[in-house]
């Protein structure tokens, strides 16, 4: 398995209108990404809203896209908990469902300091036979994974990779650099959907947009320019996802978990991949105005011609 190198997404979690798992939709969410030209897929995440599934709703969308990947792509599958004790018990569920690799963010509940987290990694990766990828997204476990920490558990062994959604991109250019520097023990992919040129350019690996879920064909010539070292086509393409991804500003007054998203899953509706955009509820759907103003963006970079 490469891990984490190119274009990984994060999976959406497609619903029916009542708000219950709309699986042959999945279905074709994941053929529309592996055909898109993707080196993996990444389910349970943020995209995925993991957050507000059930642990059976969990467990029934890692079985379908391990079965429905089979083995074409490696499946990375995210175990959020409150401590590590409840991590390893994901880690190890998901490892026997068929996870290539699990995606690990500090806990999300405990207090924990510096030294209590890189200790909470090495308890999850002891636990398991898999590849632990660290997770780095402070808006959502209020702490940001340290440059030392984590290249000091990559050289133990620890961690494979990092997935970076942190936004700050002074830190991750820091990271790829001492990563550099100690030899290059972890795979080292950005999160930031309109900095995929740059961060490829200054030495990631690889990255994992959630508007790839959207065109992830785009995302994958942008990546294959790139690791051609042809940057003119390579910030062509980036300019024509950045303009795809102002979808996510459409909605206005939403919250954090339902805008972008929300955006996201319409645009993928718009265009056939999904059959509904409905979100998990407490969170309300798009209005008919925001997916129009949607279409024509999509329209705008040729996705609907």
């Amino acid at each position: 398995m490469s891990l984490l190198n190119g274009i990984v997404p994060p999976v959406l979690t497609p619903l029916r209108a009542d708000g219950s798992l709309d699986l042959d939709s999945l279905d074709r969410l994941v053929e529309h990404l592996i055909s898109g030209g993707v080196s993996g897929v990444f389910v349970l995440g943020s995209s995925g809203q993991v957050a507000y599934l059930t642990d059976a709703e969990r467990d029934t969308v890692v079985d379908r896209v391990v079965a429905l990947a089979a083995g074409r792509v490696p499946v990375f599958v995210g175990t959020p908990d409150m401590s590590a004790a409840r991590v390893i018990d994901q880690a190890r569920h998901v490892e026997a469902r068929g996870a290539d690799a699990v995606v690990v963010t500090a806990p999300l509940y405990s207090l924990n300091d510096a030294g209590e987290i890189a200790e909470h990694f090495r308890l999850v990766a002891r636990a398991v036979s898999v590849p632990v990828v660290a997770y780095d997204v402070p808006v959502r476990v209020h702490t940001k994974l340290g440059v030392d920490m984590l290249v000091e558990l990559g050289r133990e062994g620890v961690l494979a990779g990092v997935k970076d959604s942190s936004g700050d991109d002074v830190a991750f250019r820091r990271l790829v650099a001492a990563n550099r520097a100690a030899g290059s023990p972890l795979s080292l992919s950005t999160g930031h959907e309109v900095m995929v040129d740059g961060m490829a350019l200054l030495g990631a690996d690889g990255a994992v947009p959630g508007l790839a879920n959207v065109d992830p064909a785009g995302y994958a010539r942008l990546w294959r320019a790139a690791s051609e070292g042809d940057w003119t086509a390579a910030r062509a393409e980036q300019d024509r996802l950045a303009r795809l991804f102002e979808i996510a500003f459409v909605p206005q007054g939403r919250s954090g978990d339902a805008a972008g998203i929300g955006a996201f899953k319409a645009a993928a509706a718009a265009l056939g991949i999904i059959d509904t955009p409905t979100m998990p509820a407490p969170m309300r759907g798009l209005t008919d105005a925001e997916t129009e103003q949607i279409v024509a963006i999509l329209d705008e970079v040729g996705l609907t011609r």
